[in-house]
């Protein structure tokens, strides 16, 4: 029988963009004043934890939480680029607003989340679903009996709690992926399951005090 792979799975803390309601996609944005608050107060919640490995975007405001993780925990960091963002090609660099006014039929698509579909030189949703679930279940495999953290991006952990729960691609989001919550999946040698998702208890306080 294979022992389970427990899985913290992380987004990476705040960046200017984030709050600016700014598609980064895979620029490589960094992590704002903030961010790196939440960086570090997520690395104390994580640091009593057995994390026999980190694995990360290759993106930097990944990598940068990875960082501050890896400091707390004493595991190593492996970077994996099937860990980065959705690509969201012209819709990379601007706002929310700008999106709407600029592509407003590609812009439809990707709100009715259509799996095939994806922005003008960005990735189609189904495939990169295919991208990320295949990469995390694979990690996770590599670790029966272990406990690993997978530091990523707000559309990675979407697609890892769609498949853990069951919920088609197509469904809207009812959950919340907070920069620098805690998101537990359990990984049985098959298929991924929840264990509890987005905890933020660590994140209370004020990061520019």
């Amino acid at each position: 029988m294979i022992e389970p792979t427990l899985l913290f799975v992380l987004r990476h803390g705040q960046t200017a963009w984030n709050a600016e309601q700014r598609i980064q996609g895979q620029l490589d944005v960094p992590l704002d004043e903030t961010g790196r608050w939440q960086a570090a107060r997520l690395a104390q919640a994580l640091a009593g934890e057995d994390i026999r490995a980190i694995y990360s975007s290759d993106l930097l405001r990944a990598h940068a939480t990875a960082t501050a993780i890896a400091e707390a925990c004493g595991a190593a960091i492996t970077n994996d680029s099937r860990l980065r963002e959705r690509g969201f090609g012209v819709f990379e660099g601007h706002t929310y607003a700008e999106i709407e006014q600029r592509w407003p039929a590609e812009v439809s698509r990707w709100r009715r989340r259509e799996p095939g579909a994806g922005p003008e030189g960005g990735e189609p949703l189904e495939r990169f679903y295919e991208r990320c679930v295949g990469a995390v279940t694979e990690l996770a495999a590599a670790h029966p009996g272990q406990t690993i953290a997978i530091v990523a991006h707000g559309g990675v952990l979407d697609c890892l709690y769609r498949a853990a729960v069951g919920i088609e691609l197509s469904a809207p989001r009812g959950w919340q992926i907070g920069n620098a919550a805690i998101n537990r999946l359990l990984f049985n040698g098959e298929r991924l399951g929840l264990v509890g998702w987005s905890d933020e208890g660590h994140l209370v306080g004020d990061p520019l005090a």
